[in-house]
């Protein structure tokens, strides 16, 4: 038979549909199974391998709602492990009543925290309490205009000065103005919520290098005495006052020296460790 006339055969091949290997993605399931089964076993390691304090550490440090944490801070050194605000560390002034020392006002009478973010926190409550304080009455809150707060090293400090058109003591003198009692019976009343010891500092102008008698260290010294004895009249106990001084005009906190703003007293809550 030529091939001219040789017939065609034609295979047809039946194919049977697999289910195929779905592009590699057992492999990826696969990864992420044996990747949560090891970090279920670090897990179990770390559960058996720490103490109840550290494991509160690393459940707020992954916690991201919260910040900082008011039982535990997972640290090791100064506070070992607790946070400021626990019973056992310090008990915060004007954060809230705790169960071992609660207060009539829900305030807890205590020291201050160590840290400049805790004196930060204390110098925000201090002010609102303040501000809260001399809004009871027009006196008070005109008094407030010569009261400012800060930070430093040392502590909170309470700065109490002159305004141009209403002094806080009589002329040169050390003898107190009304508006200096007013403001020596608000800070009593708010340092008593705390138990720091305090520090009280004069300043004063800088006077012409003319005059005969400079009564600028006398002088910042006396009003820093005075300041001392209203707050004990006003009900302060004398012997949370650490230190009195007096350091003339040698701290101005204005570019002219001889500013009437210059003319201040510093009352200094003392952090634990000054």
């Amino acid at each position: 038979m030529d091939r001219q006339n040789r017939p065609f055969i034609i295979k047809r091949k039946k194919i049977k549909e697999a289910g195929g290997h779905h592009g590699g993605a057992w492999k990826v399931a696969y990864a992420d199974f044996v990747t949560a089964l090891m970090a279920f076993f670090l897990l179990m390691w770390l559960l058996n391998a720490t103490t109840e304090k550290q494991r509160k550490g690393l459940a707020d440090f992954f916690n991201p709602t919260t910040p900082l944490n008011r039982t535990s801070g997972g640290g090791a050194e100064l506070f070992n492990g607790d946070s400021i605000f626990t019973e056992e560390q310090l008990v915060q002034s004007g954060a809230g009543s705790t169960n071992k020392l609660p207060t009539e006002t829900k305030r807890a009478r205590g020291d201050m925290g160590q840290g400049k973010t805790g004196l930060e926190e204390e110098r925000r409550k201090l002010d609102e309490l303040m501000r809260a304080r001399g809004g009871e009455s027009m006196t008070m809150e005109q008094a407030l205009r010569h009261v400012v707060t800060r930070v430093t090293d040392e502590g909170l400090v309470i700065e109490v000065f002159d305004l141009p058109d209403v002094p806080l003591f009589i002329g040169d003198t050390a003898e107190p103005q009304s508006v200096m009692r007013d403001i020596a019976r608000l800070l009593a009343d708010v340092l008593a919520l705390t138990a720091n010891n305090l520090a009280i500092s004069g300043h004063v102008r800088n006077y012409p290098l003319m005059m005969l008698h400079n009564p600028a260290w006398d002088l910042s010294a006396d009003r820093a005495q005075a300041v001392r004895a209203l707050l004990g009249q006003m009900g302060l106990p004398q012997e949370r006052s650490s230190r009195v001084e007096g350091h003339a005009d040698r701290r101005p906190v204005t570019a002219n020296p001889m500013a009437t703003r210059n003319n201040r007293i510093e009352v200094i809550l003392l952090r634990r460790d000054r």
